[in-house]
């Protein structure tokens, strides 16, 4: 990887580093109409892929302490929910090693994808765009993003030179439901006309969160009623318990411009999170996942308290290079190295688990020229990563994993038809020298599709993808008693690579003060890899062995926004989401932990300086269930927001005051493998402060 990168710097930076620089932007392009989640700038109305884009405003309005709920009201996401310290997203019903998470183009270097009580090692605080993309464009960044994938950017590593020699990004907030408190701050300052370096940092700290409600769901109150529990317990409200947090982040950058379009950086990062996972309801019999064969617990064993001790140490590269005339027109590199490390703490103080992980990615793209209505890019992308687990709950034993991919991008303008195609290569290997197992395995994924204009405005697309995924280390290897899922887990060493092929329709639409998107969908999986009952008991925990068969998922995405009124300096808008997803397994079983059907809509209006919003989400009730699950009652929260721009309508610094929850409600993410005794925040105040100058 370092000669890689070296090679890079001294071929395109060399002779073009003495050149001056232009002043530029150091924030990313606030445009939502623009993904930025690939080689190169992309329109999205000519995207086969549903795309979402968190930035500006809305991201300072969805500023959560983490990333899975501060995106779970765009299209397509839901949240695994373990409480308010870890959530990852869940885009399309799919969760864990089917989603990556990338910071800047690579990813995040943490085990949140083994278990879903394991945060993200990414500080949602620092971001500056955030954009989740689904379907087809995903064959780009690895086959373990077959569901999609969520890119959070950063300035960690400077991306401009700002106009003024130094500038300033500022946050502050405080939330009432868990009375978290954070602060975050970027500061760019010009060194030299071309030198450029980045200092940024956050902080937060929360206290156990305040719930709407009953602590624990119905279905789980009836039934430790109906089993002799203690009444008090069973309908406790107020607060979940151990789900206090506190954690940092800081890092420092730098970046070299040279040329009139291309930088050169590197950036060195450290986070540190220490924070509890929520208990599970402490009766003669914990009902968690329901009677048939799982979770439960024995009369006298106790719940403890576990705390999660989290630190990692990350340092990345980026080059990003003009090439001048030709057939290429730029060259990008994309480099990271992480050392990981979470103790998993008992109430008692003793350390019951450690999970450390090592891990490097690089990913090159080459960005052609366009010519005739031609344009694309293509890469190769290098993954590696070491885990290895210690103590009480090592399910899995110390492996390494092995990844290289060749992929492209390539699209034809062809006047009232737009086409793409891209495919991607992969090859994949897992060993683990103690468990005496080593495989490789070939991934070959491709998609096709192409876009037509229907009159003014309006554009239908279509599109097919077949992609192919090689079974993670965790799915392959694991043994043992995992706490956080109240299982027994067995991998399966002989599982095959996962397959799907999928069509998805897109119709978008927009004009002089609206825009709409619908997306429908239907996959099937040829070798969809699950964890399912066996039926046995193991270590007083319900043993689940991963499996496969095949499964099929459909559903849709529809999400608009149209001007209402327009006078003078007021602007109302309303805008309208629906999202839904049905997914089966080949005898007709429901896939387990799948969103509802939801709705979201909202009213927003510009008064000068002054914004707000009023939003209502409904979720409806989740009765198609695996046999382990319980049902999922509907809910409808409503949010309120007002916001006051000091410099302005059009600055980026923005006052704001939040009502989440605004009724205290009481409600649970269905795709939370902990919802039934972990609900969501109650009311939520937040107060929250933003400056960029």
């Amino acid at each position: 990887m370092r000669t890689l990168a070296l090679a890079a710097i001294a071929s395109v930076a060399g002779p073009a580093i003495a050149e001056d620089a232009p002043a530029r932007d150091t924030h990313m392009d606030p445009n939502p109409e623009i993904v930025v989640t690939a080689p190169y700038p992309r329109e999205t109305f000519f995207v086969l892929s549903g795309v979402s884009v968190l930035s500006g405003d809305a991201l300072a309005r969805e500023t959560r302490a983490t990333i899975g709920e501060m995106l779970a009201r765009l299209p397509g996401v839901s949240s695994t929910f373990f409480g308010p310290n870890a959530s990852r997203p869940v885009l399309r019903g799919l969760q864990g090693e089917r989603v990556r998470v990338l910071s800047d183009g690579i990813g995040s270097f943490d085990v949140s994808n083994t278990s879903v009580d394991h945060a993200v090692a990414l500080s949602p605080l620092a971001a500056d765009r955030i954009e989740v993309v689904r379907g087809p464009e995903v064959l780009l960044y690895g086959s373990s993003a077959i569901g999609g994938v969520v890119n959070s950017y950063d300035r960690r590593i400077p991306r401009g030179v700002p106009e003024e020699r130094v500038h300033v990004d500022a946050l502050a907030g405080y939330a009432t439901a868990a009375r978290e408190g954070h602060v975050a701050g970027s500061i760019d300052a010009a060194v030299a006309p071309s030198l450029v370096v980045n200092v940024t940092g956050s902080f937060l700290e929360a206290r156990d969160q305040r719930v709407g409600g009953f602590v624990f769901s119905r279905a789980l109150r009836e039934e430790a009623l109906a089993d002799g529990a203690d009444p008090d317990e069973v309908n406790r409200t107020g607060r979940l318990d151990n789900t206090a947090a506190r954690g940092f982040d800081v890092s420092g950058g730098a970046s070299l411009f040279f040329g009139a379009d291309s930088s050169v950086g590197v950036a060195v990062t450290r986070i540190e999170s220490r924070y509890g996972v929520p208990n599970r309801l402490e009766t003669g019999h914990d009902h968690a996942h329901g009677e048939e064969g799982h979770p439960h617990e024995e009369e006298g064993h106790a719940h403890e308290d576990i705390t999660l001790d989290m630190r990692q140490t990350r340092v990345d590269f980026r080059l990003d290079a003009g090439l001048g005339a030709g057939f290429l027109e730029r060259v990008k590199l994309r480099g990271g190295w992480a050392d990981y490390v979470h103790d998993e703490i008992e109430g008692s103080g003793e350390i019951g688990t450690t999970f450390e992980s090592t891990g490097g990615e690089l990913r090159v793209e080459a960005v052609q020229r366009e010519a005739g209505g031609w344009k694309g890019a293509s890469g190769l992308q290098l993954l590696t990563r070491r885990l290895d687990a210690f103590g009480e709950e090592a399910y899995i034993p110390e492996n390494r994993t092995w990844q290289v991919g060749l992929f492209t991008l390539q699209e034809f303008d062809l006047g009232l038809v737009k086409a793409e195609a891209s495919g991607r290569f992969e090859r994949a290997e897992v060993r683990s020298d103690v468990a005496a197992f080593a495989r490789g395995f070939n991934a070959l994924s491709a998609s096709v599709g192409a876009s037509v204009a229907l009159g003014r405005g309006f554009r239908a697309g279509l599109a097919y993808t077949h992609a192919e995924r090689a079974p993670a280390a965790e799915e392959l290897l694991s043994f043992g008693p995992h706490f956080a899922t109240q299982a027994f887990e067995i991998g399966d060493p002989n599982l095959a690579g996962e397959r799907s092929d999928g069509i998805e329709a897109s119709l978008r639409g927009r004009g002089d003060g609206w825009s709409a998107n619908l997306a429908v969908y239907h996959t099937r999986f040829a070798s969809f890899i699950f964890l399912s009952p066996t039926g046995e008991e193991e270590d007083e925990l319900p043993v689940f062995a991963y499996g496969q068969d095949r499964a099929r998922f459909t559903g849709l995405e529809l999400d608009a926004e149209a001007r209402i009124l327009r006078s003078g300096a007021t602007e109302v808008r309303g805008s309208f989401l629906l999202d839904w997803v049905r997914a089966t397994l080949d005898d007709g079983s429901p896939v387990p932990l799948i969103p509802p059907l939801r709705l979201l809509a909202g009213l927003e209006a510009d008064h000068g300086p002054f914004t707000g919003r009023l939003e209502v989400e409904h979720a409806t009730a989740q009765t198609r269930i695996a046999a382990f699950e319980r049902p999922t009652e509907a809910w409808t929260m409503v949010h309120l927001s007002v916001g006051w721009k000091p410099l302005g309508r059009d600055g980026r610094s923005i006052l704001m005051v939040q009502a989440n929850n605004l009724f205290d409600v009481d409600a649970r993410r269905h795709a939370s493998a902990i919802k039934d005794f972990a609900p969501l925040p109650g009311r939520d105040v937040r107060l929250s402060a933003r400056f960029s100058f």
